[in-house]
């Protein structure tokens, strides 16, 4: 109503005003036009502001926070396995070392029970999970830091994989100013970060939904067994910067030349969980649609000897060989050197007890 009134009044008296420029003596001249360009110009700014940066969630317990507690029900696991590499204290300093703080074992399992795992600059962990994380309806799975409060935030890249190898990372924005650095131990607003690990204080985990890289080839978001958490980099020097998905400068506090610097990961908490069970034989190709470079995955209920076959649609065996398995569990094996054409292909597995039967696409790319 406000810009409604202002603008009808603007109009009923833009006569008025040229009336007066005119009378100073300014008709027609340049000064005038330009006067007059000047007064339509501050006017359309009022009227129609250039719109405002992207707000994304707020903090932990504010109204439209996204953030989830360590101890919410919608948890059904943890993860089971880590790896680590280290990033530099300070990365233009290499030669004071790595960060330190904390291991593998820390975050293995629930968020808040341990200790931390501090990446460094640049540094990064892989954690595995058994069974997979898969794409259910919403948030999949949330990462924890252990930020002291709302402010202090430490960000990490975060990206996936459903083979171990091919990791795809999920899009990501920062709208923090990257004109003045963020210090060792200023702030951020959470406001101003999506989908970078880090945004929430200690015990508050960051979602992220699968269904966002649904479709990425060589990805099989309904089988998620990897994550992996890179440190972000927050120096704003071009030689050591970071970027988001939309080229901007992550900007965040820095340097942090200390063992505990970095990202510290406390855990990542499993939401949707594949429902492979401990029961029966499992096969699935990884990726699907598969290629010469895919794995297949078994899980087998006990030790065996397994037959693997591949299959035609039509029913014509193209392969087929036995593999004494003295473990039960998950095996990883590489998808046979066989020739294939592009198209429609079975899977079947054999135990002494058990068989299953898989379909997967083959593409020669």
């Amino acid at each position: 109503m406000v810009k409604t009134s202002f603008c009808l009044q603007f109009i009923r008296y833009l006569p008025v005003i040229h009336a007066m420029v005119r009378g100073a003596g300014c008709a027609r001249t340049d000064r005038c036009n330009l006067f007059l360009a000047v007064i339509l110009a501050l006017a359309a700014g009022w009227l129609f502001p250039a719109p405002a940066k992207a707000q994304f969630a707020p903090p932990a317990g504010q109204k439209g926070t996204t953030a989830i507690h360590k101890d919410s029900t919608v948890f059904v696991g943890w993860a089971s396995g880590c790896e680590v590499v280290r990033g530099h204290m300070d990365i233009s300093r290499p030669e004071i070392g790595l960060a330190s703080a904390g291991s593998c074992q820390d975050v293995i399992g629930k968020a808040g029970e341990k200790g931390t795992l501090s990446l460094g600059d640049g540094g990064y962990v892989t954690l595995t999970f058994d069974p997979p994380i898969t794409n259910g309806e919403g948030w999949d799975f949330a990462v924890f830091e252990n930020a002291f409060d709302d402010y202090f935030l430490e960000l990490g890249f975060v990206e996936v994989s459903s083979d171990g190898e091919h990791f795809v990372r999920f899009p990501n924005t920062s709208l923090t100013p990257a004109d003045t650095q963020v210090s060792s131990f200023g702030t951020l607003k959470a406001e101003h970060i999506h989908n970078l690990a880090g945004k929430y204080r200690i015990f508050y985990g960051t979602p992220f939904d699968l269904d966002t890289l649904a479709g990425t080839p060589g990805l099989d978001v309904n089988h998620i067994t990897h994550v992996r958490i890179i440190d972000v980099v927050g120096s704003i020097d071009p030689e050591y910067a970071t970027y988001d998905s939309h080229g901007n400068i992550i900007n965040d506090p820095w340097p942090t030349a200390f063992p505990t610097g970095g990202f510290d990961l406390d855990a990542v908490g499993i939401i949707h969980q594949a429902n492979d069970g401990e029961q029966g034989l499992q096969a699935s190709v990884i990726p699907n649609p598969a290629n010469a470079a895919s794995r297949i995955r078994l899980r087998i209920p006990e030790a065996s000897e397994v037959e693997m076959s591949i299959m035609t649609m039509h029913g014509s065996v193209i392969y087929s060989a036995k593999t004494e398995m003295n473990q039960a569990g998950v095996h990883h094996m590489k998808m046979p050197r066989v020739s294939m054409a592009p198209g429609m292909y079975l899977l079947r597995v054999t135990t002494s007890r058990h068989t299953h039967t898989e379909r997967f696409f083959f593409t020669d790319e």
